[in-house]
This record gives C-alpha cells, sequence and structure tokens, in this order.
C-alpha cells in the first residue's frame, strides 16, 4: 500500500507541476503560481498581530505571493468601520515592516495593495471631506454625504499622496506595490468611470483625459520603484449589471491595451464587490474568465485573475490554455492556506475547499475580523494560536463519545482525533452531515456537502476516530459508553409555532397546513399537488428564499412575507440579496415586505394596516430554532467527566457557528487536565 500511495503521489506531483514553475514579475520573482490575492482581514491597522498571522499562515501554506488588503494612503480616504491598513506616515513602516517579515519567513513574495478609497471613503474618524472627480453624492446610499470634487492642487497632492505611500511600502521591505484601479472603491475607478466623471477639463470627458490619473500614478509609482519592486495594478475589466458600466469589450479592455506595457503585473477582476464575490449559489468555479481571459492576449505582463479556483485541474487548465499565469485567491486561500502545499504533496483529498457562502464577507460588514465555514481557526492564529493542519496540544490523551455527526459534531471529531484522542461519533442518520446534508438538497446550496465530505474523509483516515451511523444512542446508551467526556451535537429543529427574529410569542396557527425547513428537506414539497404556498422568513437569512425558489421550481405558485422592510435581509452582507431578489421574480414569486403575524394567526400590512386574505394550501414558517438537548441536563448530573452542548445543539446559528462551537470546544477539552474514565465499549454497526 505504502509503494501505490508513493507512486500516485509522484503521478500527482508530474500533473500538477506547472503550478509550482517560478514567475517573473518585473525584477521579483514568485516561487510558484499560487497568490493569495488581496483581501480585508478584519483587523486592520490597529491589530498588526492578527493580520500578521493569518497572512504569515498562507506563507506556510505555499502561497508564492501573499498580498495585503487595501491600504489606506492618507487621512482623507478614512474607511471609518471598515478596518483598512494603513500607510498613512512614517510611523507605520514597522508595522509593515513587521508583516513582511511574516510572509517572507516562509519564502514568499509580499505584495501591497495601496489605495485611495475616493468616492466610497467616509472620513468619519479624521473629519476630512470626501473628495472625488465631481460634486456628487458619495457611493454609499446609506450615508448623507457628499463628495468633493477635486482641483488641479487637489489631484497633485493625491498624486503626491500616493508616491509618499509607495515610498514607505518600499522601505518596508515589500517586494509588489500595487496601483489599485478596481471597483469603486477606488479614486482611480472614480476617475475613469462616466457615471462618477462629469469634468470637463484634461481628466475628464474622453477615455484618454479619464485614464489619464491611472496613467500618472503607475508612472510615479514605477519611478518610486525603480526597478527594485514590482509594480502591480489591480483592475476591474467589467462591470456586470451596472449601467453605463466598464465592459470587456469595450472600454475595459482599452484601459489594458492603453497600458498593456507599464506594470509589471496586471491583476484583474470584474466589479462591483458582488460581482467580484460571487456566492456559490450563483456563480460557479471560474466564474469570471469569460470577463478576464482576453488580457493575457493583450499583454506580454503576467496576468493574475480570480474566481473562488478550488480545483487544480481546473488551475492547470487556466496556466496551459494561456488564461492566466498566476491562479489568484482570496476566499480558497481563507478555506484552506495550505492548498498549495496539499496540491504540491498529492494530497488532494485533504483540500478544505471553500464552499462559496460569503461568511468571510459578511464579517467586512461589522469590521471585525474575518470568519469562514471551512475553517475555523481563520483569524484565530494569534490570539488563540490556532493552526489549521498541525494537531492540537493534548495535555492527556482522553475517550470522547460525540453525539450527532454533524458540522459542529464532526469538526470537532477532526479536532480531537488529530490531537491522538480516541474519538466516536455516533448519528441516528443513516448518512453523515446533519443540517448540511439536508440544505445541500436546496436550490444552490450543494456546495455545502464540502463541510461534510472534507471532515468525513479526515475521519475515515484517523485510525483513532470511528464513525457509526444509523446509530440512534439513548441516555442508557450513552452512558453505558462510559467515555471521558461527552459531546452533544445533536442540532436543532425548525419550529412551527410563529416565533422567529421578530415575534418571541407563539402564535394561533390552526388555520394553516403548517410547515416547516425541515418538512420541506424531508420531502414535503413532493407530496403536494400544484398548489398556492405561503413561505413566512421571520429568519431573514437564505432559508426562505431557497424553499421558496424551490416550490416555485416544483409548479407551485408561491407567496414570499417578511415583517422586515427587505427581502431575505441579512443575505445583504454576503451579497446574494439582489441576486435572491431577481431570481424569485424571474420564478414569478409574489414578494410581499413589511407583512406581519397576528397572534391570531392573520397576516397584517404593517404600514397600512391591511389583513391580508392569505390561501394557500400551506404555510412554511421559517423562523426560530428550538435546541435538542433534552439529555444534556441528565448526562451532566453527578458525572465525573465533561459534558458538552456544541454548535446548533448549544445555540441555533449559522453553519458557520455551528463548525467554530464544535472546534472551540475540543480546543477547551485539549487545554484541560480532566481525570481519565475507564471505557467499556458498547457495540454499533460501524460504517
Amino acid at each position: 500500500m505504502g509503494g501505490r500511495r508513493y507512486g500516485s503521489q509522484r503521478m500527482t506531483a508530474d500533473r500538477y507541476s506547472i503550478l509550482f514553475e517560478p514567475v517573473a514579475i518585473g525584477p521579483v520573482t514568485a516561487p510558484n503560481r499560487f497568490y493569495a490575492a488581496p483581501h480585508a482581514t478584519g483587523h486592520g491597522w490597529n491589530q498588526p498581530h492578527g493580520a500578521n498571522a493569518l497572512r504569515g499562515m498562507k506563507a506556510e501554506g505555499g502561497w508564492g505571493t501573499v498580498a495585503v488588503q487595501m491600504t489606506e494612503i492618507a487621512p482623507d480616504t478614512d474607511m471609518a468601520s471598515h478596518p483598512m491598513e494603513r500607510i498613512w506616515d512614517d510611523s507605520d513602516i514597522p508595522r509593515h515592516a513587521a508583516q513582511v517579515t511574516a510572509i517572507k519567513k516562509y519564502g514568499s513574495l509580499s505584495a501591497i495593495e495601496i489605495a485611495h478609497g475616493g468616492m466610497r471613503a467616509r472620513n468619519f474618524t479624521t473629519g476630512k471631506s470626501v473628495i472625488g472627480p465631481s460634486s456628487l453624492p458619495i457611493l454609499r446610499p446609506e450615508v448623507p454625504a457628499q463628495a468633493r470634487a477635486m482641483d488641479a492642487a487637489d489631484i497633485k497632492s493625491f498624486r503626491e499622496s500616493h508616491k509618499a505611500a509607495a515610498r514607505r511600502a518600499k522601505a518596508a521591505g515589500y517586494d509588489i506595490i500595487y496601483v489599485y484601479a478596481a471597483h469603486d472603491i477606488s479614486i482611480l475607478n472614480n476617475f475613469l468611470s462616466l457615471r462618477t466623471n462629469q469634468r470637463t477639463d484634461e481628466y475628464g470627458g474622453s477615455f484618454e483625459n479619464r485614464l489619464r490619473l491611472i496613467r500618472e500614478v503607475l508612472e510615479d509609482t514605477l519611478e518610486v520603484a525603480a526597478g527594485e519592486q514590482a509594480v502591480a495594478i489591480r483592475f476591474s475589466v467589467a462591470e456586470p449589471g451596472k449601467p453605463g458600466g466598464l465592459r470587456h469589450d469595450g472600454e475595459g479592455r482599452d484601459v489594458v491595451e492603453a497600458l498593456a506595457e507599464l506594470p509589471d503585473l496586471w491583476d484583474v477582476n470584474i466589479s462591483g464587490w458582488s460581482n467580484d464575490s460571487a456566492t456559490a449559489r450563483f456563480a460557479e468555479e471560474g466564474f469570471q474568465q469569460p470577463y478576464t481571459e482576453f488580457v493575457k492576449s493583450v499583454t506580454s505582463k503576467p496576468v493574475v485573475g480570480v474566481g473562488r479556483f478550488t480545483s487544480p485541474d481546473k488551475m492547470v487548465s487556466l496556466i496551459k490554455k494561456g488564461h492566466l499565469d498566476l491562479i489568484g485567491a482570496a476566499r480558497p486561500s481563507i478555506a484552506d492556506p495550505f492548498l498549495p502545499t496539499k496540491i504540491r504533496e498529492g494530497r488532494i483529498e485533504e483540500i478544505r475547499e471553500c464552499i462559496g457562502c460569503n461568511i468571510c464577507v459578511s464579517m467586512d460588514a461589522y469590521g471585525v475580523p474575518v470568519r469562514c465555514t471551512q475553517n475555523p481557526t481563520i483569524g484565530e492564529e494569534w490570539r488563540h494560536g490556532w493552526h489549521p493542519e498541525a494537531p492540537a496540544i493534548s495535555k492527556q490523551l482522553q475517550s470522547h463519545l460525540i453525539v450527532g455527526a454533524g458540522p459542529a459534531g464532526l469538526e470537532c471529531a477532526v479536532t480531537l482525533a488529530r490531537a491522538g484522542h480516541e474519538v466516536t461519533i455516533a448519528d441516528s442518520a443513516r448518512v453523515a452531515g446533519g443540517r448540511v446534508t439536508r440544505e445541500a438538497s436546496l436550490p444552490g446550496l450543494a456546495s455545502f456537502i464540502r463541510v461534510r465530505d472534507y471532515r468525513v474523509y479526515q475521519l475515515s483516515q484517523s485510525a483513532n476516530a470511528n464513525l457509526y451511523l444509523d446509530s440512534a444512542m439513548s441516555f442508557e446508551d450513552i452512558e453505558a459508553f462510559e467515555a471521558d467526556n461527552i459531546i452533544l451535537a445533536t442540532g436543532a429543529s425548525w419550529r412551527a409555532d410563529g416565533v422567529g427574529s421578530s415575534q418571541f410569542e407563539q402564535r394561533e396557527l390552526t388555520r394553516f397546513n403548517v410547515l416547516t425547513p425541515d418538512d420541506i428537506m424531508d420531502g414535503a414539497l413532493d407530496k403536494l399537488s400544484a398548489s398556492n404556498i405561503t413561505v413566512y422568513d421571520d429568519d431573514h437569512f437564505y432559508m426562505a428564499s431557497c424553499i421558496a425558489e424551490a416550490a416555485a421550481v416544483a409548479g407551485h405558485k408561491v407567496t414570499y412575507l417578511t415583517p422586515l422592510p427587505s427581502i431575505a435581509t441579512w443575505t445583504d452582507f454576503t451579497l446574494d440579496h439582489q441576486r435572491i431578489i431577481e431570481r424569485l421574480a424571474s420564478l414569478d414569486v409574489s414578494m410581499l415586505p413589511n407583512v406581519s403575524l397576528g397572534s391570531d394567526g392573520a397576516f397584517k400590512q404593517s404600514l397600512s394596516g391591511e389583513i391580508l386574505n392569505v390561501e394557500s394550501s400551506a404555510l412554511v414558517f421559517v423562523g426560530a430554532r428550538k435546541q435538542n438537548d433534552e439529555m444534556f441536563e441528565a448526562l451532566n448530573e453527578g458525572r465525573a467527566g465533561g459534558v458538552y452542548r456544541a454548535g446548533d445543539c448549544l445555540a441555533p446559528g449559522i453553519i458557520q457557528a455551528a463548525v467554530l462551537s464544535g472546534h472551540s470546544i475540543a480546543q477547551q477539552i485539549l487545554n484541560q487536565k480532566i481525570p481519565t474514565r475507564k471505557r467499556e465499549q458498547i457495540s454499533l454497526q460501524a460504517v
């Protein structure tokens, strides 16, 4: 067996060897084609240790180039509650030098994305006026502020600020310095766009005039770099869905052609953020390629692009077809910082694939360190010393019984097993995965199954872990098992009594045939003939919209009601909001916001007070959930060992929270010294 494994690894290494070729980027050379693209970490300038450890982990994991997120060049580009990096003055240099050291420790190139937010800045903390090419409202409709049109002196000052920031980046030791002209979070994009540039001077009007500032800043940065650092430009070649926006077959291409040989590296994507970071529900791996693949035919300089790449075969194909020189990744590098190393070592099955859920993106809305459904260690590399691959340090080996093989139970089991502990997982279902297996059957959520598959595979490779399915555990069974620790990861069930985010009291719903998401995932739609179905969303994430979509596709007439003023409100944070509305509209789903559910079960238009006549064959109530933790108190009473609840069994939440909960409990156990108990294993049918 060992010989076959070695041969398999060698064949895999040969197959993907092109990904590990060095790539010259101007005066520097990337050791391989894996490029950890700029993205926010949520640490910002005032939490440098967290940011340094996170990016250092990517370098350790084999990313040949590791880029730092948008870094503000001056006080007049203060992004306020979005924690960005800063390089405002020389006092910022030591902090960046430490970051460079963390990245270069493992031989990676370090890149910094210096930028001015232009009409996306807010300047709440600095009190500066927002600046842009024209006097227009800033590009944040929720903020009552307007940008001041820059005059010649302002433009000169901006160029000087950018050059000064580049000099500081050079002093800090970065290998690649960015000119950021992507998205509308860039003053350079603001000058290029006809929407935001209404000038009539040499910086407005014609294409050449609107391009002028980008060209000047590129030339300024190349002057500062002086052939010692590479200069990259990050540019969005298209703005799909934006009226009058850039097109890859229009001015987007014209920009690349006009500046083709000027920078040392082209980092290309699409805009805005909801396009650039589309979720797996609405975009497949490599979704940006139809827009960006032309760039290599226009320039001789290396090109990096993104598209939620997780498949090494896809990566190889992109290189061989001449679409990209470097494989860019933000979200996949968060989900698995060691993705390159696993490919190099032929451990493809062990890649922790990004599921494209955008929980990482959602954290930016709150200005907090990044989180990930697949990787619970992200953002905790420094604070807790967590590592995504290395086994946790264990003070004492123990035995553990985990009841429930959902996301929390599986993550807890993997973490304990890696530390050498004896782990048994039992689940009453015939298939592992709990809620992720069930939810993956809903429209657009198939990638959720990766949460299960990665962890089940890890357990299958562990000699000290056993997974038993179709094995319901009674109180007596659990007690007879005599494990040192018991972890209940039995999930939660959707409520059917009217309790939800906006209403904490139960409602009288006997007038309806009430179904819950659990019923839908159990196949209830298949038992209903074509009829009217009402979906009431008092959860406000993706679940209700997925059910409405599934029902509409199955031929039902669907009405979607919600007490909030908008549809699937929280999906705005995951960048799905507008696409969900468009999808439901395309399926003729009637969407009615501001509809409350009365104590008598009547629906009322909150604004007008009008009672709605809702007649339907079924009401799918999507509200709160109830923990399945009935055995916890009984098991905990008088036990010498530990009894824990994990995931939704502890507190119902999103899948990311369940995975983090399972990991946290495992870490807690590994750092405690608890007396072991003699264990007599009960008989279970092994998987």
